[in-house]
């Protein structure tokens, strides 16, 4: 039957798959070994697609689509995506960083992100589920030859007459709204590495999340503000997602695994939309 098997399919590739002439016990041909290289990738494949679809006929979701903070530290979600592609092997995911504020607009996402204390998460209405995952601590600072911390930065008023960096918050949900903004001037930036980067030159002063600036400060590259207007802050982060469109079993996972992180303070706040 094996035999069989095999000569029929020589028939039909066109080609010796195994050499019977030379040798007592038949062996592989180049040819051959190079089909049966092709077959195992085939067969590896078929298998994945069998476990994928169990997975999916049984309510797991074929793709997950997670948004998260840029206030979210790397430490954090490298230890919810490694545990997740460990658990969950046949879900496909789309990780996208947002800017603060920014919340879910995109069908059947999901979203980790920051939110405004005394304004809440109420902002984004009914249809929105809101899930408390730990905090970030948020730093004002600015370079050390900065005005404001050659000058006295504690009086009151006085971060007002000096341009403030800030982070763009383009989502129509906050549309007409502004966090933390304290000054008069305003520069507006799409991610936190170039205002980093704006600072250390000293150009203009700004809140940063600690985890990101404590070895800056600690070498003295740039100086923690001790302003009225601005003090250091904790941001809340929460998990939201559409009511309508809860989260599969993997969705669930990883929104269980960002509350284990904040429950044995390993968190720092924004928002996360899955």
């Amino acid at each position: 039957m094996i035999s069989y098997a095999i000569a029929n399919l020589e028939q039909q590739l066109g080609l010796p798959l195994f050499d019977r002439e030379t040798t007592r016990r038949a062996q592989l041909t180049e040819a051959g070994a190079a089909v049966l290289a092709e077959a195992r990738t085939v067969s590896h494949s078929l298998d994945a697609l069998r476990a994928k679809v169990g997975s999916m006929l049984s309510g797991l979701e074929a793709e997950i689509s997670i948004a998260v903070s840029v206030l979210m530290p790397g430490d954090r979600l490298v230890d919810v995506l490694t545990g997740f592609q460990a658990r969950f092997s046949t879900v496909a995911l789309r990780l996208e960083c947002r800017g603060v504020g920014r919340s879910p607009t995109i069908r059947h996402q999901r979203t980790i992100g920051h939110r405004d204390r005394g304004r809440g998460l109420g902002r984004y209405g009914p249809a929105i589920e809101q899930i408390s995952v730990g905090d970030v601590e948020m730093l004002p600072v600015a370079a050390p030859e900065h005005p404001l911390v050659t000058a006295d930065a504690e009086t009151p008023g006085s971060a007002r007459d000096h341009v403030q960096l800030v982070i763009a918050d383009r989502t129509p949900l906050s549309e007409g709204q502004e966090f933390g903004i304290v000054a008069t001037r305003t520069w507006r930036l799409s991610d936190l590495s170039s205002k980093r980067t704006l600072l250390l030159a000293g150009i203009g002063w700004g809140t940063m999340p600690t985890h990101l600036v404590q070895a800056d400060i600690d070498a003295g590259r740039l100086v923690e503000l001790h302003m009225p207007e601005a003090t250091h802050r904790r941001l809340p982060f929460t998990a939201i997602y559409r009511a309508d469109k809860p989260p599969g079993p993997a969705g669930c996972w990883l929104i269980q695994r960002f509350v284990e992180q904040s429950s044995v303070g390993t968190g720092t706040g924004s928002s996360a939309s899955i």
